[in-house]
């Protein structure tokens, strides 16, 4: 089990006090807390490293090794092939409209893409964005419990299908998709997969090559690091693909799709990011300690969202949005409305108690529409991480009652 009390001797934002309290920090789903060594290594690296690259000199060096390490940390992250499947952006929409322009130029009018509603904006507006070049864009239907129409998924898929984007774990539910599902799918009518791990990627392990997409983006920011965009490719792909490019820049992958100087010192921090999860697993190398990591943090934090979940369950005029716990699959993320308050009051009476936490549609726009929820605030949503603690979830529960008739 993870020794929660030592991990959050390593978040110098878990030690702030506010009007002589700490901060209790639910907001995950939105950006993660950053340990010290993560701060550290984006500090060391401006102190010691802060150069271009592709230089004669020392600092320049050291900045290209910095890239290097990293896309080997992520492609451990990640179980990709070889860091050559890795791209690097701003972040992960900016990436993935990127991604969204090159295939456009690959496409003819007449193909069809599949979105779904449940998505966030970031892996539905660059898909949508087809519809300018003739492109026919499909949206599988958001059922009442969260969950997708599998089979309105499946009916939506047909021999003009050249790509499904589809998300792994809802930001603003926690429904964890049926990515075997959305492969079959995509692979029996020889189209593309894309995968949005945002939501995914902070709270279970990841292997691309057992998912079988074509293409996964990421955020570093949600899984402990820096503001970094990331996007995995299938061996091969990237280079078929007429990205936007400068006639100076890398003409190959990984660096074919990424535009302009990278932010390095933020890279160091994705590298320590990801060296951090691996510290809390066992094993003799990055990716078995990863996988173990992971195996640790989804237990963890599945244990206090059960909890909350069925805390608020038993108070009277909640509402909770999304499927139970039944399953250990589903994201650490409990989403509620409460009668007789909107989202927002519910968030600033927990804000005057130091505790974080967001109200709205979290750029799930199209979800909270579906379900009749975005005139009246969307949800309020709650999201585990791994430094949380069940003092802090029960604290939680204790607030919301106070708003109860």
């Amino acid at each position: 089990m993870l020794n929660t009390e030592l991990i959050r001797k390593q978040f110098p934002s878990l030690q702030r006090l506010h009007e002589s309290q700490t901060l209790t920090y639910f907001d995950g789903p939105g950006g993660t807390q950053v340990p010290l060594s993560v701060i550290d290594a984006i500090s060391n690296y401006y102190k010691r490293s802060n150069a271009n690259t592709h230089g004669t000199f020392i600092t320049t060096h050291e900045t290209d090794q910095y890239i290097r390490d990293m896309r080997y940390a992520v492609a451990a992250l990640l179980g990709a092939e070889n860091p050559d499947t890795i791209s690097i952006g701003q972040n992960m929409t900016t990436l993935n409209f990127a991604l969204a322009r090159a295939i456009a130029r690959q496409l003819q009018p007449g193909d069809e893409v599949i979105i779904t509603q449940l998505d966030h904006e970031g892996n539905r507006g660059p898909w949508l964005m087809l519809r300018e070049f003739g492109i026919t864009v499909r949206e599988v239907n958001l059922l009442p419990n969260g969950t997708l129409d599998y089979e309105d998924f499946s009916a939506k898929a047909n021999e003009n299908t050249r790509l499904i984007a589809v998300g792994m774990a809802s930001n603003a539910l926690g429904t964890v998709n049926d990515i075997t599902f959305a492969r079959q799918l995509a692979h029996h009518w020889g189209a593309w997969l894309v995968l949005d791990a945002v939501a995914y990627a902070p709270h279970f392990s990841i292997n691309v090559q057992e998912l079988g997409c074509d293409f996964l983006l990421c955020s570093a920011y949600k899984f402990y690091g820096p503001h970094v965009g990331l996007l995995y490719t299938r061996p091969g792909l990237l280079d078929r693909l007429n990205t936007d490019r400068l006639r100076t820049a890398g003409q190959v992958a990984p660096d074919k799709i990424e535009t302009g100087t990278l932010n390095h010192a933020a890279i160091a921090g994705v590298t320590a990011a990801i060296e951090f999860i691996g510290s809390l697993g066992n094993g003799s190398t990055p990716k078995e300690k990863l996988k173990e990591a992971y195996q640790q943090i989804s237990a963890h934090e599945h244990h206090l969202a059960k909890h909350l979940y069925q805390g608020l369950s038993k108070i009277k005029g909640v509402k909770i949005i999304g499927e139970d716990f039944t399953s250990p699959h589903r994201a650490p993320t409990v989403s509620f409305t409460l009668e007789g308050k909107t989202p927002h009051q519910v968030c600033a009476h927990l804000a005057t108690k130091n505790i974080c936490a967001w109200d709205g549609h979290f750029y799930a726009i199209r979800a909270i529409e579906v379900l009749g929820l975005l005139e009246k605030g969307g949800i309020t949503r709650i999201g585990m991480a791994l430094y949380n603690t069940m003092e802090e979830v029960d604290r939680l529960i204790t607030e919301v009652k106070t708003l109860t008739p």
